[in-house]
């Protein structure tokens, strides 16, 4: 990976766990710069990961080739009006993980014409296990793309989609996607404390299988379909539970509430431009 001199604006969870991720892939610290309003936290980073840390926007933006914006959508608008001029200068890559705001409104916001790239992490990019979405603009360059591709890698699997639009879908899949699971562990520790079992081994079985049918998934590359019929033989009992699951409209469910996380991502974009 080609080292240029990055900015991350907002030195929260997500941007900590993208430099921890390069720093751990040996990317240089001193090219590396963060900034927030809480020196305290900035000095805190400065002292564990030996990156230069600022509360001052303009000064870190002054020379950087590459900036992620990583504070919340809703003083986004002001951070770009605040380093705007500086990057009408100098034209460094953007990079967005910022929820929701669509490219466009970025380069509105940053004068326009810049090289944007939105990407849409997930929550285990904290355990180096992410799935991220990215789109870019299309006046962002081939080794720009490598570059934030290289960048997002470093905290799971980076994903291109050649809509913006999908975003949304890429919302309604990993970016939400983990409290889905989280929903069914929880469901089946409900259940099978019911039935039974104690709390803390439910729990662990739940968990390990899990992370089995992922690793299986992964590994063996079959489709999920076929997988699920692996487990099953005829008239056995993955098959009645199955069954029921069928019987219940799993399919249409998790379609109806893909959906309507799709349709809520869409009317974020829509009032944070406005």
């Amino acid at each position: 990976m080609s080292t240029k001199k990055i900015t991350f604006i907002g030195a929260g969870n997500m941007a900590g766990a993208i430099f921890k991720g390069l720093l751990a892939n040996g990317y240089p610290s001193d090219a590396i710069t963060a900034t927030a309003p809480d020196a305290d936290h900035l000095q805190a980073l400065k002292q564990s990961l030996n990156i230069h840390v600022t509360t001052d926007n303009l000064a870190a933006v002054a020379d950087a080739e590459v900036i992620v914006l990583a504070v919340k959508p809703q003083v986004m608008q002001g951070v770009c009006r605040e380093i705007a001029s500086s990057v009408c200068r100098t034209r460094p890559l953007i990079i967005s993980v910022a929820a929701g705001l669509q490219a466009e409104t970025l380069n509105a916001w940053l004068g326009g014409e810049h090289a944007i790239i939105r990407c849409m992490p997930n929550t285990p990019s904290l355990v180096g296990a992410g799935a991220s979405g990215l789109y870019a603009l299309p006046s962002v360059q081939p080794e720009q793309r490598d570059f934030a591709n290289q960048l997002l890698s470093g905290v799971g699997l980076a994903e291109w989609v050649d809509q913006e639009s999908l975003l949304d879908v890429v919302t309604a899949i990993s970016g939400s996607g983990p409290a889905y699971f989280f929903m069914i562990f929880e469901a089946m520790e409900k259940a099978a404390v019911e039935m039974g079992m104690p709390a803390d081994a439910a729990r662990r079985l739940i968990l390990q299988t899990g992370l089995g049918a992922v690793r299986m998934a992964q590994e063996t590359g079959e489709e999920p379909a076929q997988l699920k019929r692996n487990v099953m033989s005829p008239k056995g009992t993955t098959e009645r539970a199955i069954h029921t699951f069928e019987a219940e409209g799993m399919d249409a469910m998790f379609l109806k509430a893909m959906q309507a996380c799709a349709d809520r991502a869409d009317e974020l974009a829509r009032e944070l431009a406005n």
